[in-house]
């Protein structure tokens, strides 16, 4: 989704700045511009940054609210409900979840922890504690899981042939 027209804020509401991850407040009464919607959040430009602010608060931005999927109604294994979660992130660049992308190399479990290797596009991408913190965040919404800890790792490099067939058709590239 673009947007080209301003979206007056009418509340206040978090968001993480991109690529820092940082917590921020968007205000109401300010100006922002729509960059995507995508994976239960809106990315927007703010101030001269992007910024990602949860699809719950879609109403804030005079659109709708993206619900995060029910974490109890979630059938399967333990691991099931993570790729489950982990098909939820997107990075705010590109339209396709991280899971598609080939980004995540490795999901292990221990019992009730969770354990995730992944890496980036590129070594250089600035996205890396945006993706980090919001796969942490969204699979410690899982009752069952006690521990998560998410490895960014770069070796071996990602390429485009790591990418799901559903990844390279939403991109065009099949």
């Amino acid at each position: 989704m673009f947007k080209r027209d301003t979206v007056e804020v009418t509340r206040d509401c978090e968001a993480l700045l991109i690529p820092t991850g940082v917590n921020i407040t968007v205000q109401k009464g300010t100006l922002v511009y729509i960059t995507q919607a995508l994976g239960n959040a809106y990315t927007v430009y703010v101030n001269g940054n992007l910024a990602r602010i949860a699809g719950r608060d879609g109403d804030a931005l005079g659109l709708v609210i993206m619900e995060e999927p029910d974490v109890n109604q979630l059938t399967g294994t333990l691991e099931d409900k993570v790729w489950t979660l982990l098909k939820t992130c997107f990075d705010p660049e590109i339209p396709v979840n991280i899971a598609d992308l080939g980004l995540v190399y490795e999901c292990n479990l221990d019992g009730s922890a969770v354990n995730i290797r992944m890496t980036l596009t590129a070594p250089g991408c600035g996205m890396g504690p945006v993706l980090v913190a919001e796969v942490e965040q969204k699979i410690r919404m899982l009752p069952e899981v006690t521990d998560v800890t998410v490895e960014l790792i770069f070796d071996p490099p990602w390429e485009r042939s790591m990418m799901s067939d559903v990844a390279k058709l939403q991109l065009g590239m099949m």
